[in-house]
């Protein structure tokens, strides 16, 4: 382990570097990447598709990212993610026709893709008695680098529209260039604080055992199936919220406040719940924060009226903070210390499948049957993933969906 005082540091390091990192690809997305499609003249399906691409990588990479940074060190593997942060964005500005934008997004992907589990980890590793606080810090950091983006974003383009064509946007992307140079130079502040486990295996043998590992630990795959549950919901209600207000007569500045009042209170209560469960039983708060989470979604469609829609939306973000922070730390708890990073790395590409579903699974409900429909799906799934979870971490605390008598045919070896 580290230092002590490194370890006073290692949380500001890492927290700066989540806060530049997101800002920068916040930027880049949230307002300007679908004003810049349109300005090269896709098509709102191009525009799609283009959004889509970034959290896929999310799904594909943030497992095997996570269990290289056990394999070669959490310092190296972030010093890759800065490498993405600083370098992706000069890439959009070379962009002239939109689906260019395809590979860019996939690459810019990858920033957070390695950054959440390896950063989760390292806080993980370092701080055993108060990861849960440390990691609500760090999370918090990157929700205002996350809030205040798109306002960086939009003042530019702004301020540049006299100048027509596409520099509006292009200049956005120079802002995150400049941005993400802080992101980078912190990866270099990073140390090492686990063990060398380098060399005992071939890096193939070692992926094979770490999904075996993950899928063999119900506790695991359960607290993973809970971020799913959790960010399935949220990406629903970000996508749907809107247009479910909208058509209820909310303008388009009372919608962007609700978001950002719901934003700035996760923002706040991370690092207190993170402390919180430092000190209460991780899996009360967990199934509590997701049982909020389905209710609040439940709830939503019922109201028309701001305060009562303010209200609710509060307790869902309160919801979020609440259970998101907590599986984290929860993981860090039970994970095997040679197995952090591919264990956080797991957590997030599950993560990433539930928010990218989440809209796409809702908005088919809401067209075939209605919005109270598309919300009481988000509601359903709550409920019955924070069961499973109770089922898995209190009455079974090990059996997992790996099953040892199927490893030569999933796994093509023997225990």
């Amino acid at each position: 382990m580290p230092e002590k005082g490194y370890k006073k540091n290692l949380i500001l390091y890492l927290s700066l570097i989540g806060f530049f990192g997101i800002f920068t690809t916040t930027m880049a997305k949230n307002p300007v990447l679908p004003l810049f499609v349109k300005g090269m003249g896709g098509s709102p399906e191009v525009i799609g598709i283009i959004s889509a691409v970034s959290p896929l990588a999310g799904i594909l990479f943030s497992f095997p990212v996570g269990m290289l940074s056990d394999r070669i060190g959490k310092r190296n593997i972030l010093l890759i993610s800065g490498g993405v942060f600083l370098t992706a964005p000069l890439l959009y500005i070379f962009v002239s026709d939109p689906w260019y934008l395809i590979p860019v997004r996939f690459f810019h992907g990858l920033a957070t893709a390695i950054l959440g589990p390896v950063a989760s980890a390292a806080i993980a590793e370092a701080y055993d008695e108060t990861k849960g606080e440390k990691l609500g810090i760090y999370s918090s950091a990157t929700l205002i680098g996350r809030t205040l983006a798109p306002i960086a974003g939009g003042a530019l383009i702004s301020y540049f529209m006299h100048r027509g064509g596409l520099f509006p946007y292009k200049s956005v992307y120079v802002a995150a260039f400049l941005a993400s140079v802080p992101a980078f130079l912190f990866c270099f502040a990073i140390k090492d604080t686990g063990g060398d486990y380098r060399g005992k295996k071939s890096t193939r043998e070692e992926f094979r055992d770490s999904i075996r590992y993950f899928l063999g630990d119900g506790r695991l795959v359960s607290t993973a199936l809970v971020d799913m549950a959790t960010y399935f919901a949220f990406g629903a209600f970000e996508t749907y919220l809107p247009v479910y207000l909208s058509d209820n007569g909310f303008g388009a500045g009372m919608i962007g406040f609700i978001f950002s009042l719901q934003i700035l209170s996760v923002a706040i209560t991370k690092p207190f719940f993170g402390r919180l469960a430092d000190r209460i039983d991780k899996r009360i708060q967990i199934a509590v924060g997701l049982t909020v989470i389905g209710l609040s979604m439940l709830s939503l469609p019922f109201f028309t009226d701001e305060v009562p829609v303010v209200v609710v939306s509060l307790i869902f973000g309160l919801g979020m903070s609440l259970s998101t922070v907590a599986t984290s730390a929860y993981t860090g708890d039970i994970a095997d210390k040679t197995k952090l990073g591919a264990s956080m790395g797991a957590l997030s590409s599950v993560m990433d499948v539930g928010h990218s579903s989440g809209p796409l699974i809702t908005g088919f409900v809401i067209s075939g049957f209605s919005m109270r429909a598309g919300f009481t799906i988000s509601f359903i799934l709550c409920l019955v993933v924070a069961l499973l979870f109770v089922v898995f971490t209190v009455l079974k605390k090990h059996q997992g969906l790996y099953d040892n008598r199927l490893s030569h045919k999933i796994f093509g070896v023997h225990d």
